[in-house]
């Protein structure tokens, strides 16, 4: 089958391939034929080495498609069902998971070790154990989640990260208010998902921050009251709150520099929420005078902070109320081949969410 292979960590260039093998199908797993994917942030930090991810490897953990065949001791699913990829699935019987944190579950990183596919050269590891820039892909049934016949391939593609991501950090993690101010810093797909949760949850004002012009237009579209680019973030902060502080900042980049801003521009007693996905040896400084004096509590989310089943439910119904854009938040199309097309978007910031069409 195809897949798209990086070589080596540092490289920023993929491989389409047509000889790399599906492996580790047996009991407990699932095969499933990949038919939308989505590029997420998260794929480019796994390639620049940034997230740790042993090499060579196929990048892709959001996804969705249909299930070609089930191991034994699978009885939930069944060959034709249409399913959402879970990166993260929970096990339901560690710590994390019996206390109902189930997106702090580990069980799924165990898997991340084990080659999911085999080339004549040698074996071939997934991204997060999953690896979907693939045709097909054997995972374990927990990471197959059952999705209704009219929620379409590439929408569905969006909830296994993106969107369950950003949703989940407004409304589980922070629990924004209605009637507060909130920045979010970043406006990516993730980005513009905890800005339509921020409204969702009612916030008055939602400033949207990034360095590129083309997505903050896009925030104002989704629910942003105000778009500015990081220079101009001090002075809508003195604008809109007095020089207080937002009641709420997301920071969706995953540096320490971004972190440090959202914190800076968080009032005492706010909320600072670090949704992006950074570097092991990147670290945020803050003194213990400021964390002590100004009370900001400081939230990290992780997958949406709450139960992953249930925010996969909640966005449907909220997707097919009309009170999310998902169709939106896809701004490029393009199939396996021109991936490394899809890639340079993302790096330039011309694009929120890629679907690669499988």
């Amino acid at each position: 089958m195809r897949a798209a292979v990086l070589h080596e960590i540092g490289q920023d260039k993929l491989d389409v391939l047509d000889d790399v093998e599906a492996v580790g199908f047996g009991p407990g797993k699932v095969r499933i034929r990949i038919r939308a994917t989505g590029l997420c942030h998260s794929d480019l930090s796994a390639m620049s080495g940034v997230l740790p991810q042993p090499a060579p490897f196929v990048p892709g953990h959001e996804g969705a498609g249909e299930i070609l065949e089930v191991g034994e001791g699978v009885s939930h699913l069944k060959a034709g069902d249409r399913v959402v990829i879970c990166w993260l699935p929970a096990c339901g019987a560690c710590p994390a998971c019996r206390r109902g944190q189930t997106e702090l579950c580990l069980s799924g990183f165990m898997n991340a070790g084990t080659p999911n596919f085999r080339r004549p050269g040698g074996d071939v590891f997934g991204m997060a154990g999953t690896g979907i820039f693939a045709e097909e892909v054997v995972l374990d049934a927990g990471c197959a989640v059952p999705i209704p016949d009219d929620v379409p391939f590439d929408i569905a593609a969006l909830i296994g990260c993106g969107v369950t991501t950003g949703l989940g950090a407004a409304i589980n993690t922070a629990e924004v208010q209605a009637g507060s101010s909130v920045a979010v810093i970043g406006c990516g797909g993730v980005g513009i998902s905890a800005i339509q949760g921020a409204r969702l949850q009612g916030a008055a004002e939602i400033v949207a921050v990034d360095p590129v012009l083309s997505r903050r237009e896009s925030a104002l579209k989704f629910g942003a009251t105000k778009a500015v680019s990081p220079d101009e973030l001090a002075n809508a902060k003195q604008q809109l709150t007095g020089g207080e502080g937002f009641d709420y900042v997301f920071e969706v980049v995953g540096r320490s520099a971004t972190a440090r801003t959202a914190y800076d521009t968080t009032r005492r007693g706010g909320t600072m929420v670090v949704v992006g996905a950074g570097a092991m040896d990147d670290n945020l400084q803050l003194n213990m005078f400021e964390l002590f004096f100004d009370e900001k509590r400081i939230l990290p989310s992780m997958y949406g902070g709450g139960d992953v089943m249930r925010s996969y439910e909640r966005t449907i119904a909220l997707w097919r109320a009309g009170r999310v854009d998902l169709e939106g938040l896809i701004t490029h199309r393009v199939p396996l081949a021109d991936i490394n097309e899809a890639l340079d978007q993302m790096r330039t910031g011309t694009a929120l969410r890629t679907c690669i069409e499988i």
